[in-house]
């Protein structure tokens, strides 16, 4: 079923925001416009198999005044993040952006050149490098540095790096403390679910257009090529710590549990170069990504920034962050620096305030204001975080899912309340009748929850599901936040074509390969159904050969525990693998060559049979 044209309300709504923010300052076109060499032509990245992992040219339309059909702010953050080509930042440090969700640097060294944050897939990165090659010459790859545990900052290091080569000393890989732990249990525990809604989140599934996906507004989207992971030689764990590669001294600062839970700032003294890692973008980030994850912490987030402020802001003439484009001059840099920071703190203590006060989460995203010089900045707007969002946020850092409103405590799930609630409006056809006329009048939002209910009761009903999917698409005209409307476009496309599942996995092996034996047994436990396995009670002594270490593994009560550096000889079964081929049977080959096994086989057979895969296609507009 085709797209519907924007209605009348969200043309309204367009035009009053056009006259309220200032559209005439054109400064960040400026910036990102600034040091520009050369584009790939044509920007698109294939993989080996010819299949297209990357196309930035499917944004050309990105261009003029925003029609209808987009806000016209998201419109101008989606035009500026398009813009893709290798950039000079200063002489010695180059960017390659559009080429992924995320930006690519070089800082060139004495001999060669550090890479930082090669990209999500490894062929948006090795693309990225050739592009830079091209222009600046074929230096040698003598350093990685991952700013943080996000796969957009570490996922295309085979692009840029070769195991082989990290091992024989020829390129260091450096990050974070606790870089790994984050970067595969993020990936793992949840990752199914988490991926299953990034598809929503970054409009993975849309076709781009001013009637589908526009962009996420930290970057467009997300590539799908290879994930990969090479794992540091380098541990960077307290502030003020230097380290020199290739004579390029670099100095640290720690920054954790900001954007992400392991995160470093690093300035670079030979160019007088700050790059802020995710923690100072051009938009107000995310407290809680809708995709799923803990709770960030918008205070701490607010002190390192005034620690890099002040540790760095005098010294820095150019800043620069995993997503979007620079910022030059050392003034310039501390008020941008600044206002991000004041954003930041202020959410976290207004919202305080009001929760003090008895308000709820929802209740607080619906009231609270920005102060005029945080409303007015286009670095502060919500194209990828919002106020609405983080706010609630925050609410749950705090206060938790509850609202302490003891009606609210034991409430029926959605499809349970969706039935009662549409017997008590006298069935499905009065109901649709007043999300018409909620519709009609611009209400989407309540039209939306009405329709919500009407499809949880009803998922085949088509007159609902086609009105519901007509109210999410205007719902995403009108966002700002560009994941706000992936998110809308995404339902309203699954309402009228179906459940398109998960386009990108980040769960990959390379990834999967470097859980340490207590999260490959954690990642187990979670997979294990408890029901199914109630009446077991089963041991096994586990003895991974390649890393000389002895688990003992039990499953009672449908919970599987782990216990390192013990062996149970009364146990059923002992088993004798490298961690790989561990991996390899969990994924279901029980046939190959690799597993020394002694005593009962049945028991592992017992253990592998209450084991569930997640569901990529879960359902998520619809019960």
């Amino acid at each position: 079923m085709k797209s519907k044209p924007a209605t009348a309300v969200i043309q309204t709504a367009h035009r009053k925001l056009s006259e309220a923010l200032p559209f005439s300052d054109r400064a960040d076109f400026v910036d990102a416009d600034r040091g520009f060499i050369a584009a790939l032509e044509p920007g698109v990245v294939r993989a080996s198999d010819g299949r297209v992992v990357w196309d930035n040219d499917s944004y050309a339309f990105l261009s003029g005044d925003a029609p209808a059909s987009v806000n016209p702010s998201l419109w101008r953050q989606s035009s500026l993040v398009a813009k893709q080509g290798l950039y000079q930042v200063v002489d010695g440090i180059y960017q390659v952006r559009g080429l992924d969700l995320s930006n690519i640097t070089f800082v060139e060294g004495d001999t060669g050149v550090i890479v930082i944050d090669p990209l999500i897939s490894t062929e948006t990165a090795a693309a990225a490098l050739a592009l830079y090659r091209t222009h600046r010459g074929d230096k040698p790859v003598v350093a990685v540095i991952y700013t943080h545990s996000h796969v957009d900052h570490f996922g295309g290091v085979f692009g840029v790096a070769s195991e082989e080569a990290v091992k024989a000393g020829r390129i260091e890989v450096i990050a974070p403390v606790g870089f790994v732990e984050h970067a595969v249990s993020e990936n793992v525990y949840a990752g199914t679910a988490m991926a299953r809604r990034a598809g929503y989140m970054y409009g993975a599934a849309l076709e781009s257009g001013p009637r589908g996906q526009v962009g996420a507004g930290l970057g467009q989207t997300t590539s799908t090529g290879e994930v990969g992971l090479i794992v540091p030689t380098l541990d960077i764990s307290e502030t003020g710590q230097t380290h020199r590669v290739d004579g390029v001294e670099i100095e640290f600062q720690m920054a954790p549990g900001t954007e992400a839970p392991a995160e470093m700032h690093f300035y670079f003294p030979r160019y007088r170069a700050l790059c802020m890692a995710e923690n100072a973008t051009h938009t107000l980030h995310n407290l809680l990504t809708l995709r799923g994850a803990l709770v960030r912490d918008p205070h701490v987030w607010s002190s390192y920034l005034t620690e890099a402020i002040e540790t760095f802001g005098a010294r820095t003439d150019v800043a620069f962050a995993s997503h979007h484009w620079p910022t030059w001059g050392s003034e310039r840099i501390i008020d941008y620096l600044s206002t991000q920071r004041d954003l930041y703190a202020y959410l976290h203590d207004q919202t305080l305030r009001y929760i003090n006060q008895g308000y709820t989460g929802s209740e607080i995203a619906e009231i609270i204001e920005l102060p005029p010089a945080l409303e007015s900045s286009w670095s502060t707007r919500g194209y990828y975080g919002s106020v609405s969002h983080n706010v609630k946020a925050i609410y749950q850092r705090y206060m938790g899912w509850f609202d302490a409103n003891p009606g609210r405590l034991w409430t029926h799930t959605p499809a349970e309340l969706a039935t009662r609630y549409v017997e008590a409006m006298g069935g499905l056809d009065p109901v649709i009748k007043l999300a018409q006329s909620a519709f009609d009048s611009g209400d989407f939002r309540w039209a939306a929850t009405l329709l919500d209910h009407a499809v949880f009761s009803d998922p085949d009903h088509a007159a609902a599901r086609a009105l519901y999917a007509d109210t999410l698409e205007q719902l995403g005209y009108g966002s700002e936040n560009g994941t706000w409307r992936n998110f809308f476009l995404s339902g309203a496309a699954e309402l009228r074509e179906g459940n398109f599942g998960t386009p990108t996995v980040t769960a990959a092996p390379a990834i999967l390969a470097q859980l340490t034996p207590e999260q490959l047994f954690d990642s187990l436990a979670i997979s294990v159904n408890g029901p199914r396995a109630w009446d077991l009670d089963l041991t096994l002594n586990v003895t991974f050969t390649d890393l000389e270490t002895t688990y003992r593994v039990t499953l009672r009560n449908g919970v599987l525990i782990s216990t390192k550096g013990a062996i149970d000889a009364a146990a059923a079964v002992s088993l004798s693998v490298t961690k790989g081929r561990m991996l390899a049977l969990l994924g279901g080959d029980t046939d190959s060559a690799g597993i020394d096994l002694t005593g009962d086989a049945t028991v592992l057979h017992s253990l592998l049979g209450v084991l569930d895969d997640g569901d990529p296609s879960f359902n998520i507009v619809t019960p």
